[in-house]
Formats: C-alpha cells, sequence, structure tokens
C-alpha cells in the first residue's frame, strides 16, 4: 500500500501495537536473542495478531535518516485517522480540554506538545490543514507513541472553528507573552468548564483572527533573563495547570 509508514523506536512502536487505532502489517526486530523492551513489544505485537520478521540492522534502519536509532524494532503500519472536529468534542460536557495550534509546524514541536496533552488528560488536538505537519513516524517518535492515543482532527479555517466550539459552549484559553492576566493569578473561574488552549508558533505568536476570539488571555511569569519558552514547554505549564485547578484526583491513579 503506498501510504504505508515505517515507525521506529520502541514507545512510537508499542503504543501503536496497544493502540490499535491504526492498520498494523508488520513487525520488523533485530535478529537474534530478544531482549530488554523488545520482549514486551514483540509480546505486543502477538496480541494484536501482527506478524513478526527477524531481519538485518540494514533493514531495520532504513528510512530512520541520518543518525536514526530505532532501537532494535520497526513497524509497517497504515496512517493514523484524522477525525472531524465533533468527533473529538466527545468528553463529558464541562470537563472537556482541547489543544489547538496555531501555526506550529516543526513536527518535533507538535510531537512534544502531543506527549503534553495526552499526559494532561486532553480530548484531543486540533491542527489546521496549512502550516502544520502530517501524522508522520517523525511526530509519532517525538511524541514517545502519545499521538496513537490522543485524537486528532485537521480543520481547514482555525478561526472558523475556533468559533464553532464558542458556540458550543467552549471557552478559550491562549498563552500570550503580554497578557495582563498571569496564569498563575487568573482566579477559577477562568481555567473551568470547557477549554480550547490555543497555542501559536514561536516568534510570531497566534495570527490576529485567532488572537480576536481567546476569551482569557494568559501569560506564564518569566522571572528569568530570558523571557522565551519554547511553546511545548508552555503547552506544558499551562495544560498542568489546568490539571493542578481541576483537582489531583482527576489526573491519574497516581494521584490519589
Amino acid at each position: 500500500m503506498s501510504d504505508l509508514q515505517r515507525l521506529q523506536g520502541i514507545h512510537s512502536v508499542l503504543e501503536a501495537l496497544r493502540a490499535r487505532r491504526r492498520p498494523l502489517r508488520k513487525l520488523l526486530v533485530r535478529a537474534g536473542p530478544l531482549r530488554g523492551e523488545i520482549v514486551e513489544v514483540v509480546k505486543a505485537a502477538g496480541e494484536a495478531g501482527v506478524p513478526v520478521e527477524e531481519v538485518g540492522p540494514e533493514e531495520l534502519a532504513r528510512g530512520g535518516g541520518p543518525g536514526g536509532n530505532p532501537q532494535g524494532v520497526a513497524l509497517l503500519a497504515g496512517p493514523l485517522p484524522e477525525l472531524e472536529l465533533e468527533e473529538i468534542c466527545m468528553g463529558e460536557p464541562g470537563a472537556r480540554t482541547l489543544v489547538a495550534l496555531d501555526g506550529v509546524e516543526d513536527p518535533q514541536n507538535v510531537g512534544a506538545i502531543v506527549r503534553v496533552a495526552e499526559a494532561a488528560g486532553a480530548s484531543g488536538l486540533v491542527l489546521t490543514r496549512r502550516r502544520a505537519p502530517p501524522l508522520s513516524p517523525a511526530l509519532a517518535r517525538a511524541s514517545a507513541g502519545a499521538i496513537e492515543w490522543l485524537p486528532v482532527a485537521r480543520v481547514g479555517n482555525l478561526v472558523r472553528s475556533l468559533k464553532g466550539l464558542k458556540s458550543n459552549g467552549f471557552w478559550v484559553v491562549g498563552a500570550e507573552p503580554h497578557a495582563a492576566t498571569s496564569l498563575f493569578r487568573a482566579p477559577d473561574r477562568v481555567l473551568e468548564g470547557d477549554l480550547v488552549v490555543v497555542m501559536g508558533a514561536e516568534g510570531r505568536g497566534l495570527r490576529d483572527g485567532v488572537r480576536a476570539l481567546v476569551d482569557h488571555p494568559v501569560r506564564i511569569p518569566t522571572p528569568g533573563r530570558v523571557a522565551s519558552l519554547n511553546v511545548a514547554t508552555a503547552a506544558a505549564i499551562v495544560l498542568f495547570e489546568l490539571v493542578r485547578r481541576r483537582g489531583l484526583s482527576n489526573a491519574g491513579p497516581e494521584s490519589a
């Protein structure tokens, strides 16, 4: 099949086998005795009914790019599904969090944001059809496999989509470096209910049309000399502040 992808790396491959949200064709493993985490990967392949083939290091590394490290495994698989916006809003009303990216194009940054969003319990990710990367193996690896679990909707017009979400009860929170309100001093009511957290590209930030739709612009305090934060780091701070505000009891089994 022409759209077959090659996922490499333990975490990317293992989470794809566990989630089973994409077509799974074949697992390639390094020839020889199985050791460490590769044993777990092979077991997951068996449970998913995916055939396993032992191959040499050249075949295993093929398609990984310069300096790539497949960590002993590669998975031949189809693409992840991209959903309609309505499909990723299917959570319990009043407790849904979406992350929308406005012009964040680097797959490493998007992958890191996916990893954070999934860990923070976000309902889904909103990407635009232009100025956003495909759900590629590189993005899957940057997300440490989290993209296998986080639903993604691709929209043609982010401004129109945000307007639709607002009409359905969502409030838009935007990370803005010059906002008057500090994230950590924002009233609880600002960070309650169904929220869309919008993150803009580094340097440019949010586009004017998107910024005009932000209900609650918040600033991340940076008392150090270097005030600029990587977009994935900023997303992590905002999303886990939401987790903290909403109560650690909702954050998973380790929070008890």
